[in-house]
């Protein structure tokens, strides 16, 4: 086994190939950019370099960089983990130049799957089933349009040398084709340096299914199951487990032949993934090869008892597979959700920022966490803003559901914003339950998972209520010189009559302001119109129990002196900030006069001018910003006084970037 290797990567992957060396003894060296120098991949390494800026392409994506260290620190092998170089044949062949084992495919099989047309041709040579499409070479824009009209519609655009589903457009008529076109080279060129588009009949209403393959330097190839994918948003996975419930043991059986054909196909080495697109009826179509790690590995590993990176390790050493296909086994059910930094209520806006508090559930036999950040760390602009995998396992995929229910309401994350309510509606769901899915499922129906401006309803703005009384309550006695004395009391205890207290919630914007009388988990509560008697109200920091008007409930509930974080009868999260019980009304006479940077990010398209006359929800600039592209509207119809940014500019949050006339 190899003594030293270097981690050409950062975040969750890097910690995440580290724990596996740690295990074996095998000695750890990490690199880092500007922004990740107090990063936990670096601390968590047995040594560090630094080996540029923030930007990747000024770090991560720089292999001569990487490679240097490499040699400075006498590493045997880099491991590339997933995005960055992993699936890069140049930074492949040029460790295999330095002497450098690289734990992962042969240059030559990641360039045989690097381009989704060449891999195509060649699946097509070895009877892998594919979609009816278009792949040459021709990439004129009229030839192409032609083709998409001889292939039929609904269409849909890929970049060829992409992944992750960036730059991939629906097209339903000849009329969308050049602006979907345009959109989708453009993104693809920013993203993969290449414009090269592919063409595939569009599937309605599919599944997605992906089969991990692993192979060695002995001739042995086989895959270890499948994992579904198919709750997605835009492109972007959002669940992934392991079985899938819609295969049979004969389509899984297929399925992995074909998959282990795709593999052979380049005679493939280590682990990678042989994606399909599956229809209604069974029938399924290849899609591409990932020649590396997957982000949702863990559900395999869950589910077979087994460590993927070891894996990788020890075939990069040259050992044979540690199982044959007939000693692969899958028991039980696994299910994985990645915890990311954004805001589904607007859009899925990326976020950034410091990370006030981070609670995560404990690990167990039934519940597995992959990080990259702790409580204190920055999620940063520069970078994919994942906070977590959460993974977890039963016995069957309800137990596995619920599991995953429990698992996200034991989750806190403040400082930026997150998707945790978001992953509980989902996994609530009834067609998410019943598998009633399919990969466009969650755009048709995204209403039905994002709160949006909801409200809640009275009795669990009365229980928000109740716990920040305990909470004060609790926090003052806790720390009075004199718990005894009157002046210590948090009851609002005036001379001659009860006392009352206004406790002031705000959750969406919306201010709920609570008049309270009593203490000591007794009280009377008044919220606008409706009224409710607590009585007997005890809060541990965790859950509340009390009778609201005679009904005793149990209610999940966190309280500090910010905000209150509390579950619902239904199982939905409410997040109540704590705001001054007395304001000013104020008001922004600027709104809907201009248009603001919403994070730091590049311009990548400025579409009006000072001058122009535009519509409301016209497009007027698009961002990139932490590995994504944010469309710009005009809040209202006017005319444009100035255009502050140009393509290509970098701009700061808040920046104005469009001003209207009055």
């Amino acid at each position: 086994m190899f003594d030293r290797i270097l981690i050409a990567n950062r975040g969750e992957i890097a910690c995440r190939v580290i724990r596996t060396c740690r295990r074996l003894g095998i000695h750890t060296i990490a690199v880092y950019s500007d922004a990740d120098k107090d990063a936990q991949h670096v601390r968590l390494a047995d040594e560090a370099w630094h080996i540029g800026g923030s930007r990747p392409d000024e770090s991560y994506l720089r292999g001569d960089a990487i490679i240097e260290v490499a040699k400075k620190t006498s590493a045997e092998a880099v491991h590339p983990g997933y995005g960055f170089l992993s699936e890069n044949t140049g930074f492949s062949r040029a460790c295999k130049d330095a002497g450098l084992v690289f734990i992962g495919p042969d240059p030559e099989s990641i360039e045989a799957m690097g381009s989704k047309a060449a891999a195509k041709h060649l699946m097509a040579k070895h009877d892998v089933p594919l979609v009816p499409g278009y792949d040459g070479d021709n990439q004129d824009n009229a030839f192409l349009a032609q083709q998409a009209h001889q292939i039929g519609y609904p269409l849909l655009l890929k970049p060829s040398m992409g992944g992750g589903g960036k730059g991939m457009q629906i097209v339903r008529s000849d009329a969308e084709f050049p602006e979907a076109l345009a959109t989708a080279q453009r993104v693809a060129k920013a993203a993969f340096g290449d414009a090269a588009m592919l063409l595939e009949r569009y599937i309605e209403h599919p599944r997605h299914i992906e089969f991990q393959v692993f192979g060695d330097r002995h001739g042995n190839v086989i895959h270890i199951d499948e994992r579904e994918c198919t709750a997605q948003r835009r492109y972007q996975k959002v669940l992934e487990e392991t079985p899938s419930p819609f295969l049979t043991p004969e389509r899984r059986a297929a399925m992995g032949a074909a998959a282990v054909a795709a593999a052979k196909a380049v005679n493939y080495v280590g682990a990678g993934t042989v994606e399909f697109i599956v229809g209604p009826q069974g029938d399924f179509h290849f899609m591409e090869m990932n020649t590396r790690l997957q982000v949702e590995h863990p559900v395999t590993e869950m589910t077979h008892g087994i460590d993927l990176v070891e894996w990788q390790l020890r075939v990069a050493n040259g050992e044979p597979l540690p199982m044959t296909q007939e000693q692969i086994h899958s028991h039980g059910h696994a299910i994985e959700a990645r915890l990311y930094a954004e805001d589904p209520d607007h859009g899925f806006l990326p976020s950034s920022g410091r990370l006030v508090r981070l609670r995560l559930p404990e690990p167990s036999a039934h519940v597995r966490l992959d990080g990259g950040v702790i409580q204190g760390d920055t999620v940063t602009i520069f970078y994919d803003p994942m906070i977590a995998k959460l993974i977890v396992w039963d016995v069957d995929r309800p137990s596995a559901l619920q599991r995953m229910r429990e698992a996200l309401a034991g989750c806190e994350i403040v400082g930026p914003k997150s998707n945790v309510a978001f992953l509980e509606r989902l996994v609530r769901h009834p067609s998410v339950i019943e598998h009633r899915i399919d990969t466009g499922y969650l755009d048709r129906h995204l209403d039905e998972f994002v709160a949006g401006a909801a409200q809640p309803d009275q009795r669990v703005v009365c229980a928000a209520a109740v716990a920040t009384l305990l909470h004060g309550e609790c926090h003052v006695t806790s720390e009075a010189a004199d718990p005894h004395s009157p002046w210590n009391r948090a009851d609002a205890w005036r001379v001659g009559h009860a006392g009352k207290r206004l406790v002031a919630l705000s959750v969406h914007d919306q201010r709920h302001v609570v008049e309270a009388w009593g203490d000591a988990g007794n009280y009377r509560l008044q919220c606008g119109e409706a009224s409710c008697t607590v009585e007997s109200a005890r809060w541990d920091g965790h859950t509340l129990s009390a009778r609201f008007d005679g009904e005793a409930q149990r209610i999940d509930v966190r309280a500090d002196a910010a905000r209150v974080l509390l579950h619902d009868a239904e199982g939905i999260r409410w997040r109540f900030e704590r705001v001054p019980a007395f304001v000013w009304e104020t008001g922004d006479s600027a709104s809907g006069n201009q248009i603001i940077a919403p994070m730091p990010g590049r311009i990548v398209l400025v579409k009006a001018k000072a001058g122009d006359k535009v519509d409301a929800g016209q497009e007027l600039l698009v961002m990139e910003a932490m590995k994504m592209e944010l469309s710009l509207k005009a809040p209202r119809a006017g005319v444009i006084e100035a255009v502050s940014a140009a393509a290509g500019d970098f701009v700061e949050a808040d920046a104005v970037l469009v001003r209207f006339a009055e």
